[in-house]
Order: structure tokens, then C-alpha cells, then sequence
């Protein structure tokens, strides 16, 4: 897994994770007791279900900055069983509760984040799945929660309202950890509205240019947009891209 920025941006990503829980806050509270039983972009999930997995993502993340700042093994989640089971048992709630669940695990969380050590950030934990990574790396997993799954909500806040900064740090992250992957495709992405290319597979000839607006490659990438508004040259259907 790329890894583009180290511990010296800690305060920095704090700051970014404050605004995208906020912009998370104003679309959850805005949600009614029925719009949280309809349908979000996840096969399977309400928007209950995805509101309630952020807040168990905070709780989940926060065990590994305790695991770093007290050097104790601390879990992510005790098994992929629990937190399957914690979702579904909190996806019925009131709207009400589901907002509040997610602004308080999101403040415990940011309280942790501020209360590790200095000479902490660089600790070695693990989470549910993936490679072990450096506690500061936390910090970006969390981010990317809350602005992807802040989309998947179907609530008003699409790919297009993703920070720019968000979208290239995103883009040279997925594609850095791409490189080595042989079931990627060789191929180099064009972001046209900033111009930068993404080389997907830098070590094979790439064959193949995939042009649109930055959010819509990081969708696409993302399995959140089929590809439909990207612009392949050659002409032709994309290529798929192995599951983020």
C-alpha cells in the first residue's frame, strides 16, 4: 500500500478529518427516520447501515491509536463477525440516533487522535484486514471513510464534492498501490482537470489512456461510477480494475 504522506502531516490530516466529519454531520442530521431505511449505494445497505459502520470505524480506528499511544495490542473490532453484527444491529435505529452515534464515536476518536504521543505516530499496528502500517496511517483510513462512505449515502453529497486535494492524494495512493499488481490493468489515467497522469501499471507499456474529471477516475477506481463519463483511448469498454 502506497503510504504519500508520514507523521509530520498529523495535524494537518486531524484538521481535514474535523471538516469532512462536519460536512458528514450536516447531511446526517438532516436525514429522516425514513431516509435512513432507504437504499444507499452499497448492495445490501441502508443508509442506516452505512451511518452506522462510520460510527463503528471510529470506535475500530480509535483501538489503534490506544494500541499505539499504550504500546497494548488493542483490536480494530474482535472479529469480521462482531462488526458485521454491530452494523445490522444498529441500521434500524432512528435517524436521530444514528447522527449522534456518528458525531460522538467521531469526537472520542479525534480525542484519541490529539492525545497520542509525539513519538507514537510511528508505532506499528494492524487493523482487521491489510498489512500491519504506522499508527499516523490511521489517520488517512479514517479520512477515507468518512469522504467515501459520506458518498455512498446517496444524500446529496457526490464524487464531485470530494476536496481536490482529496481527490490527487487519492488517486496517487490507488495508483501507487496498483504498481505491483499483475491483475491491473496497463494503463495510464488523465486527470483533465488538472492535467496529471496516474500510471496504473508503470511497469508494463501503457497501451491505454483513461481520461475525465479527477473525482470521476477516483470513482471509477473506487467501484462507486462504472466509467461511463471517462474517455478511453482506444476507444473501447474500460478494463477492470482488481476491488479497492
Amino acid at each position: 500500500m502506497s503510504q504519500s504522506a508520514g507523521e509530520h502531516s498529523v495535524d494537518l490530516t486531524i484538521g481535514r478529518i474535523d471538516d469532512a466529519v462536519d460536512r458528514l454531520l450536516a447531511t446526517a442530521s438532516a436525514l429522516t427516520d425514513a431516509q435512513v431505511r432507504e437504499a444507499s449505494l452499497l448492495p445490501g445497505w441502508s443508509r442506516g447501515h452505512v451511518l452506522t459502520h462510520i460510527a463503528r470505524n471510529a470506535d475500530g480506528l480509535r483501538n489503534l491509536l490506544i494500541w499505539a499511544a499504550t504500546g497494548t495490542k488493542t483490536p480494530q473490532y474482535p472479529s469480521r463477525e462482531v462488526r458485521d453484527a454491530q452494523i445490522e444491529a444498529g441500521a434500524g435505529r432512528p435517524a436521530s440516533e444514528l447522527a449522534a452515534d456518528v458525531e460522538r464515536s467521531a469526537i472520542e476518536f479525534m480525542a484519541e487522535a490529539r492525545a497520542v504521543p509525539d513519538d507514537a505516530w510511528t508505532s506499528e499496528v494492524q487493523g482487521l484486514r491489510g498489512a500491519p502500517h504506522p499508527a499516523w496511517f490511521t489517520l488517512h483510513r479514517r479520512l477515507v471513510e468518512v469522504e467515501v462512505h459520506h458518498a455512498d449515502l446517496a444524500a446529496g453529497y457526490r464524487p464531485g464534492d470530494w476536496p481536490g486535494w482529496f481527490v490527487a492524494e487519492q488517486l496517487d495512493r490507488i495508483s501507487g498501490g496498483l504498481a505491483a499488481n499483475p491483475e491491473a490493468p496497463a494503463a495510464v489515467l488523465k486527470d483533465t482537470g488538472t492535467g496529471r497522469k496516474y500510471f496504473l501499471r508503470p511497469d508494463a507499456a501503457a497501451e491505454l489512456e483513461i481520461a475525465g474529471p479527477g473525482y470521476l477516475l477516483l470513482a471509477w477506481l473506487l467501484g462507486r461510477d462504472d466509467g461511463a463519463d471517462l474517455a478511453a483511448d482506444p476507444a473501447g469498454p474500460l478494463p477492470g480494475v482488481p476491488p479497492y
